[in-house]
């Protein structure tokens, strides 16, 4: 089969999104083509959009965004609807799609896997399964834990169920996980290693993050 891999991650190197292909890759790569696509600032070709548009599998992986999917990405799937318009294309292509947010439960994927959905019936694609994972800032300190093992218990049940359904071309219940770890640490972590971090980088103090924004008096 030929498999699209879309990275949606906006980032210009290593990403969440990319994280979450690295570990979908082993899962299917035997007798399947695999092909990889960047999309963030920098738009696709039209030669890439003839080759999803004749692919047999596309697993979309981006950041939750607002609840939603990235403009840059949208976009990108707004050109391969008109471009599926004129060019019929695989009429049995199917799409799964990998979403990270920055919150703890994965749940917080699910309006966003709602309008992956969406788009693949005005495409007419087949929506096969969406994996919506919570704590994504997480996974870049997770790069040497085996899939299955640790906090990456839940991901590699998840990506067990997504592999089989990839290559059995076939549609499941989306999953929406969070990592094999405490919910108060990940908020220390994330607040003191991330969060503060980010700040500091940006001339701010800790205080700065827990402001109010100005409201006017009535």
């Amino acid at each position: 089969m030929k498999m699209a891999l879309i990275n949606g991650s906006p980032k210009g190197g290593p990403s969440n999104s990319g994280f979450l292909l690295d570990k979908l890759k082993p899962l299917i790569t035997e007798g399947n083509e695999l092909n990889s696509y960047r999309v963030n600032a920098k738009q696709l070709k039209p030669e890439q959009y003839r080759e999803l548009n004749e692919a047999d599998v596309i697993v979309l992986a981006f950041p939750l965004y607002f609840d939603a999917i990235p403009s840059h990405l949208l976009r990108m799937m707004v050109e391969l609807e008109n471009y599926r318009q004129s060019e019929p294309g695989n009429p049995n292509l199917i799409v799964y799609t990998l979403i990270n947010n920055g919150f703890f439960e994965g749940r917080q994927c699910i309006i966003a896997a709602d309008m992956v959905s969406n788009w693949c019936i005005r495409c007419g694609f087949r929506f096969g399964m969406a994996v919506g994972h919570g704590a994504g800032e997480m996974f870049n300190n997770l790069k040497q834990v085996p899939l299955g093992k640790g906090p990456l218990k839940n991901l590699g049940k998840a990506m067990a169920r997504l592999s089989t359904a990839i290559l059995t071309r076939s549609s499941a219940e989306s999953l929406f996980i969070q990592p094999n770890f405490p919910r108060m640490l990940w908020r220390l972590s994330a607040t003191h290693f991330f969060w503060h971090r980010k700040a500091k980088q940006n001339g701010l103090r800790p205080k700065d993050l827990r402001k109010q924004p100005f409201q006017e008096s009535r």
